[in-house]
C-alpha cells in the first residue's frame, strides 16, 4: 500500500485532485508562462531523433524592417535552426571508396632486387676467458690429438723390431711429430728431414680449430677485427711453441738428438699461421679483407688456389695409379720386413703419412721439372736416373724410364687443370653478370686479368708445396729428396696462366654477349 501524504490524503486521491492536462483559462500555456516545455510525469517518454530522422524545419521569414519592430527574446529563442549534415562537410581524411577503387600495380617478388644487409655485431660479452689460458689449453689439446696417430703408427712399426719399452716408443712418436713440423731429428745415420705431410696437415687442421675455439672463448667471434684475430693466433702459436719445446726435451736422448730452440721456433710459426686461418674465419675478418680487395685480385687468388688444388689432385691420382700398377713390387718390399701383421700395418701407416709428399712429387713430374730421390738422381718425363731407393712400398711407384706411347697424354693434365680453373672463373663472372649490376660491368679485361693473376698464384702455391715436401733422409747418399721449389713454381705459373686464360676466354666467348 501507498503511504499517506502529510495532508492525510492518499496518492490516489491526490492524483484525482490534479487538474486535467491542458491550458488553464486566463493563464495561457506553459510555453507562454516560462518559455520551456517541462515534461510531466504522465507524458510519454521522449524519443531521441537522429539528424536524418528529424523533419526539415519550415523556413522562417525575416521580420519586416519597415514595421520597425525588433525581434524579441522569444522570437530569437524559438527561431528554427538550419540543420547541418555532418556527412556533407569536407574532411581531410581520404575517401575509402577512392582507396578501394584506386588501381594497383602487381609486384613480382621473385624479380625484385635484393639488398644484403650488413651482419649485426653481437653484443660485447660480459664474461671472457683469459686469453693466455684459453690459448694454452687449446694448443695443448691440438698437439695431443695430432700426436696420437703418429705415436700409434710408430709403436706398431717398432712393435716386433725389438723395441718393447713404452718410453722408447713415446720418444720415437715425439720425434716423428716434431718431424712433421719441420724439426729434423739427428740420428746416427744423419739428419732425418723429410716431413710426413699427412701428419702436418692433420696438425694444421687441429691448430686452426684451436684458433676457432680460442676466439669463441675470448668473445671475438663474428667481430670482424683482423687485429684481434692476429692476437688470438699469436697466443695459440705461443702455447704451441711451448708444447713443441717440451716435446723436444722429452724426445732428446742419445742417438736421437732434437733441438729445443728449433722446435720452439718451428712450432711457434706453424701454430700461429694455422691458428690465424681459423681465427680469421670465425671472426669474419677473412670475409672483410676479401670484400676490400679489388675484384680482379680476389678472383685471381681464387682461381690460383683452385688451379693448384686441381694440379695436386691430378698428381695424387697419378701416384696412386703408379703404385697400384706396381702392386707386386710393393708387396715384395712390405713382405721383406718380417715384422708380422702389426709391423706391416705400422709400415703401411707410415706410407700413408708420406702420401701427400708422393702427390706433390708426381705433380712436379707432370709439370716437367721432376724430382730427385738422392744425390745426382733425377726422375723426369724425358729421363730417369735413380740409385738406391728407400725400402718403402711407396717407392715402388717411381717410374723406371721415360714416358712413351699413350703415357705422354698425361703431360697435358696440368694444362687441363688450368683450363678447368679458367672455366670455373668465367662461370662465376657470368653468374654475377646475370645477377646484379656489379657483375654486368665485368669486361673481357677483368676476366683475362683475373686469369693472368691466377697463374702466378698457383705457381707460388705449388712451389711452396714442393719446398715443404723435400728433405734429407739419413746418410749423404739420400741428402736430396724431392723436387726443386723454384723450378716447380716457374713451370706451374706458366702452365696455369696459359690454361686459365684459354679456359676463361673460351667459356666467355661461347656464352655470347
Amino acid at each position: 500500500m501507498r503511504s499517506p501524504t502529510p495532508d492525510g490524503q492518499t496518492p490516489a486521491a491526490d492524483d484525482r485532485r490534479d487538474p486535467p492536462a491542458g491550458p488553464v483559462r486566463g493563464m495561457g500555456t506553459d510555453q507562454e508562462a516560462i518559455g520551456i516545455d517541462l515534461p510531466r510525469h504522465d507524458d510519454p517518454p521522449l524519443v531521441r531523433r537522429t539528424a536524418a530522422a528529424r523533419p526539415d524545419p519550415e523556413p522562417e521569414t525575416d521580420p519586416d524592417p519597415a514595421a520597425g519592430a525588433e525581434p524579441g527574446l522569444d522570437d530569437v529563442r524559438h527561431r528554427p535552426t538550419q540543420p547541418i549534415d555532418v556527412r556533407d562537410r569536407p574532411t581531410d581524411r581520404p575517401d575509402p571508396s577512392d582507396v578501394r577503387n584506386r588501381p594497383t600495380e602487381p609486384i613480382d617478388v621473385g624479380n625484385r632486387p635484393t639488398v644484403r644487409l650488413p651482419r649485426q655485431r653481437p653484443a660485447p660479452p660480459t664474461n671472457r676467458a683469459p686469453l693466455l689460458i684459453a690459448g694454452a689449453v687449446a694448443a695443448l689439446f691440438a698437439a695431443a690429438f695430432s700426436f696420437l696417430p703418429v705415436a700409434a703408427a710408430l709403436a706398431l712399426a717398432q712393435l716386433t723390431a725389438g723395441v718393447s719399452e713404452l718410453g722408447d716408443a713415446v720418444r720415437a712418436g715425439l720425434a716423428g711429430w716434431l718431424l712433421a713440423h719441420g724439426v729434423p731429428p739427428g740420428t746416427s745415420l744423419g739428419p732425418l728431414g723429410l716431413p710426413p705431410l699427412a701428419v702436418a696437415a692433420f696438425a694444421a687442421w687441429r691448430v686452426s680449430r684451436a684458433g676457432v675455439h680460442t676466439s669463441r672463448a675470448y668473445g671475438i667471434a663474428q667481430r670482424g677485427s683482423p687485429l684481434q684475430a692476429a692476437t688470438v693466433a699469436g697466443t695459440v702459436g705461443l702455447g704451441y711453441g711451448v708444447v713443441g719445446t717440451a716435446a723436444a726435451l722429452l724426445a732428446d736422448q742419445p742417438g736421437l738428438e732434437v733441438s729445443a730452440l728449433r722446435a720452439f721456433v718451428h712450432c711457434l710459426v706453424f701454430g700461429t699461421l694455422s691458428a690465424l686461418v681459423g681465427a680469421l674465419r670465425v671472426t669474419g675478418a677473412l670475409r672483410v679483407m676479401a670484400v676490400r680487395m679489388p675484384p680482379v685480385l680476389r678472383d685471381g687468388i681464387r682461381t690460383g688456389v683452385v688451379g693448384a688444388v686441381l694440379v695436386l689432385g691430378t698428381g695424387a691420382a697419378m701416384a696412386g695409379l703408379s703404385v697400384a700398377l706396381s702392386g707386386g713390387d710393393a708387396a715384395d718390399v712390405l713382405g721383406a720386413y718380417r715384422t708380422g701383421v702389426a709391423g706391416q700395418v705400422g709400415i703401411t701407416l707410415i706410407c700413408l703419412a708420406y702420401a701427400p709428399n708422393a702427390a706433390i712429387w708426381a705433380a712436379a713430374y707432370l709439370l716437367g721439372p721432376g724430382f730427385a730421390v738422392g744425390v745426382d738422381t733425377i726422375v723426369r718425363t724425358t729421363e730417369v736416373d735413380v740409385g738406391t731407393l728407400l725400402p718403402l712400398p711407396l717407392a715402388a711407384g717411381i717410374p723406371q724410364g721415360p714416358v712413351g706411347g699413350l703415357g705422354a697424354l698425361l703431360l697435358a693434365a696440368p694444362l687441363l687443370a688450368g683450363m678447368v680453373a679458367g672455366w670455373l672463373l668465367a662461370r662465376r663472372v657470368l653468374r654475377l653478370r646475370a645477377g646484379d649490376a656489379y657483375g654486368r660491368h665485368r669486361s673481357w679485361g677483368s676476366l683475362v686479368g683475373a686469369a693472368a693473376v691466377g697463374g702466378p698464384v698457383a705457381g707460388l702455391l705449388l712451389g711452396l708445396a714442393a719446398q715443404v715436401s723435400r728433405g734429407p733422409v739419413g746418410g749423404p747418399r739420400l741428402a736430396e729428396m724431392g723436387p726443386v721449389a723454384w723450378q716447380v713454381a716457374l713451370a706451374g705459373a706458366l702452365v696455369m696462366t696459359i690454361g686459365a686464360t684459354v679456359g676463361a676466354a673460351a667459356t666467355r666467348a661461347l656464352a655470347g654477349p
